[in-house]
């Protein structure tokens, strides 16, 4: 009785779709006992591949079916949105902009308590300030490895186009800074107005063409020896 509901099925779905939605009957599905669900085709031009799924009951020794719940479901070759991304995992560099947040990282790999408490609130609090720089969290050592490599792999690391071409690395520019702690010796802060560098981070061995201690490539001036005439020689001015 349930499987041979059809009209049923199709009234249901057509009383909460929109008008001339509900295509062809696709199959019927036993769920369970005194159970089933009927598909029909959607032919809304914004659903292509779903289907509306129209589930019926009876209850014992009842003669008529029930409906029970009425659904527009993705079909197997239904056209789906993208798989929802948190917030926290789909930001990418240069998203955040003026007056943005990123949510607070509890458990950071990255980071690392700036002290170990001694239970000292003196002593303490004057560790939090000399080691932290009054941060309660700095870069541990993974955070550092993480930044170096990003550092190194990007524009203005050794491997970029601009570190190939350019006549001196960073390390002999009387503008480079070079960083404090641990990353001292591999990376530094570009102080040159010129240099598309300017205020960033840099490897020693990036280069560009704004350095100290080159200058541009000079070229002799070319020298055009004047004719040399002799009395045989006649000359045609013409008028114009």
């Amino acid at each position: 009785m349930l499987t041979g509901a059809v009209e049923v099925a199709r009234a249901a779905a057509g009383e909460i779709a929109e008008p001339g939605t509900v295509g062809e009957h696709l199959e019927v599905v036993l769920e369970a006992e005194r159970l089933a669900t009927h598909y029909f085709a959607c032919t809304a031009g914004a659903y292509p591949g779903w289907r509306w799924a129209v589930t019926l009951s009876r209850v014992p020794r009842a003669r008529t079916a029930t409906v029970s719940e009425v659904h527009l479901l993705p079909g197997e070759d239904a056209l789906l949105s993208p798989e929802w991304v948190p917030y926290a995992e789909r930001l990418a560099p240069g998203d955040i902009g003026p007056g943005d947040r990123t949510a607070f990282v509890e458990e950071d790999p990255h980071l690392e308590p700036g002290f170990e408490a001694t239970g000292d609130e003196e002593v303490d609090a004057l560790a939090l300030w000399e080691l932290g720089l009054g941060r309660p969290r700095v870069l541990s050592a993974e955070g550092r490895e993480a930044a170096a490599t990003r550092w190194q792999d990007g524009d203005r690391g050794p491997g970029s186009e601009s570190a190939r071409k350019a006549p001196a690395p960073c390390r002999t520019c009387g503008y480079f800074l070079p960083m404090s702690g641990a990353l001292r010796s591999v990376f530094g802060v570009c102080a040159n107005e010129w240099s598309p560098a300017d205020g960033g981070v840099v490897a020693l061995d990036f280069g560009c063409g704004a350095h100290s201690e080159v200058d541009v490539e000079k070229r002799s001036s070319e020298k055009i020896d004047p004719p040399v005439l002799d009395d045989e020689t006649e000359i045609v001015f013409s008028e114009r």
